[in-house]
């Protein structure tokens, strides 16, 4: 609603505005009617106002002295001046003032009601303006980490290059620098303690401190690559250890650490994917070296390089195979992993090792909204039962039940979801036999995609979607056939076939005989 001061120290002038301006109907909301300039004043210098209409001619402060001081309190806002003097000299000082309107008494209801309407189209388009560059603000920075995570993966244009440089001033960048990959650590391991921690909280405060501290630090580029991790642009005069330091459990009094991945030092934006690569990389490292570290790409082996990327294949293997419920593929996976542990040992422990596969089956289980702990009955302290094996064989053997079950528990849980899914798509299409029911409309409207949708169906009711939408069709022809004194076209009509000839046909191959011989004989 846009609001409206009124002051005029003729007080039947005043009534009469307040009283035969239809206010309501334009939108608008007089917040206050006063006789002297003094009295507004105060008005607007405690209250928000959109239009000041005011008399020229007031005692002791007029109306052009109240519409400067209006003016430097509130800048934006429109002015109407209502005088009984047509003097030029009034009106050239109303001008100067950017009055909107400049209105003679005796004064005309309706030329007020024009102007009021016209500085509402006015106002509406000035807000419509201010929105549109609120969004153009909030999208900035969405923009910028597209585009800069376009040029971290190698996958920009042109037309992004020109904007990152132009735009976001990433021409301004000193060489030589590299990318910086700032991870937040699973804080699962704290569950042992008696605190507890909300994980959007820790969120919170991770991301918060983050951006401050590279606004801190003069660090213009960076990118949000997950829920996780950042990605900066780095030259050589910021010290990471200090980054780390700052981003610790211990100076933030919260649970968790952050991994700092570094890739080499580049000297053109050409090649920041190779340093982002190589950053990555380097986190990917951590299963060795610990949480809460920072991990140089060049101080890492191309051996233990090649061994960290063949882990994360294995266990891609055993989440797929897990996740599909193919226990023999299961079975396989575990001794591939186990046989690079038992390669790897002089590295970790396989205690520690089998906590660090648990971790990441947690992980996997997270996006899919489940948690491990609650599916198999556990909590943090029970991994304690690992230090009581003395071999490799009984560690293996513990995680591979444990595995088997988690696996068996997401196939169930799969099942009574899909089913519960199936048939509240076949009670819906019963409902909706007169449309032209397609598999796609349907996916729509439960969110997925027809293949996988279709996929679904096929493996609960064992008979593709349009077969059963048919079936159903042809079983609710026969018992109108049966039940009702309807014409077969009016039937046909009921059920979604719009051509006769083709509906019999249907009818036919599925009941082996003609409607009429159907309703006839029986």
């Amino acid at each position: 609603m846009i609001k409206v001061l009124l002051v005029d120290d003729e007080v039947l002038d005043l009534k009469g505005m307040q009283t035969f301006i239809p206010w309501g109907e334009l939108g608008m909301e007089v917040i206050a009617a006063v006789t002297s300039g003094f009295a507004a004043s105060e008005i607007i210098e405690r209250e928000s106002i959109d239009i000041l209409v005011t008399d020229v001619r007031m005692p002791n402060m007029s109306g052009l002295e109240l519409a400067r001081k209006a003016l430097d309190i509130q800048e934006n806002v429109k002015i109407i001046f209502v005088s009984g003097y047509q003097d030029f000299h009034y009106v050239k000082q109303a001008l100067s003032l950017n009055a909107c309107s400049y209105i003679v008494k005796p004064m005309d209801d309706n030329e007020l009601i024009e102007s009021l309407r016209k500085l509402r189209i006015e106002l509406d388009e000035e807000k419509k303006l201010i929105e549109t560059e609120l969004i153009y603000k909030r999208m900035v920075p969405m923009v910028k980490n597209e585009y800069l995570l376009q040029l971290l993966e190698g996958t920009w244009n042109i037309e992004t290059l020109d904007v990152l440089l132009v735009e976001y001033n990433l021409s301004k960048t000193q060489w030589p620098a590299s990318i910086v990959v700032i991870e937040r650590d699973d804080w699962i391991t704290q569950k042992h303690t008696d605190v507890t921690f909300d994980d959007s909280e820790i969120s919170s405060v991770f991301w918060n401190v983050l951006l401050s501290l590279c606004k801190e630090l003069g660090i213009d580029h960076f990118c949000r690559l997950s829920d996780r991790r950042l990605g900066l642009i780095m030259d050589c005069s910021v010290e990471i250890e200090a980054i780390r330091n700052s981003l610790s459990g211990e100076h933030l009094n919260a649970p968790f650490t952050v991994t700092i991945g570094v890739g080499d030092k580049v000297t053109s934006l050409y090649d920041l994917k190779d340093s982002f690569r190589q950053a990555k990389s380097a986190l990917d490292y951590k299963v060795f070296y610990g949480k809460g570290k920072v991990i140089h790409h060049e101080a890492v082996q191309s051996t233990q390089m090649k061994d960290v990327q063949s882990l994360d294949i294995q266990l891609d293997a055993l989440l797929v195979a897990m996740t599909n419920y193919e226990l023999v593929k299961v079975h396989d996976e575990l001794n591939l992993l186990y046989g690079m542990a038992n390669n790897m040992r002089s590295k970790f422990t396989i205690q520690n090792f089998t906590v660090f596969l648990i971790m990441k089956l947690e992980a996997h289980l997270q996006k899919n909204n489940e948690d491990l702990f609650q599916m198999l009955n556990l909590d943090f302290n029970s991994l304690d039962v690992l230090l009581q094996y003395e071999t490799i064989d009984e560690i293996h053997s513990w995680l591979r039940y444990r595995v088997y079950e988690l696996s068996e528990r997401l196939q169930i849980k799969k099942q009574k979801k899909n089913w519960k899914l199936v048939q509240d798509i076949v009670n819906d299409v019963k409902l909706r036999l007169h449309e032209n029911i397609t598999l796609k409309d349907v996916a729509d409207k439960y969110s997925f995609s027809p293949n996988y949708l279709g996929q679904i169906f096929k493996e609960e009711m064992k008979t593709n979607f349009s077969d059963y939408v048919s079936l159903l069709r042809m079983e609710k022809a026969g018992e109108l056939l049966l039940n009702t004194n309807l014409k077969v076209y009016e039937i046909a009509n009921l059920i979604g076939y719009r051509y006769l000839p083709y509906f019999s046909r249907q009818f036919k191959d599925f009941h082996g005989k003609t409607p009429l011989e159907y309703r006839r004989k029986l």
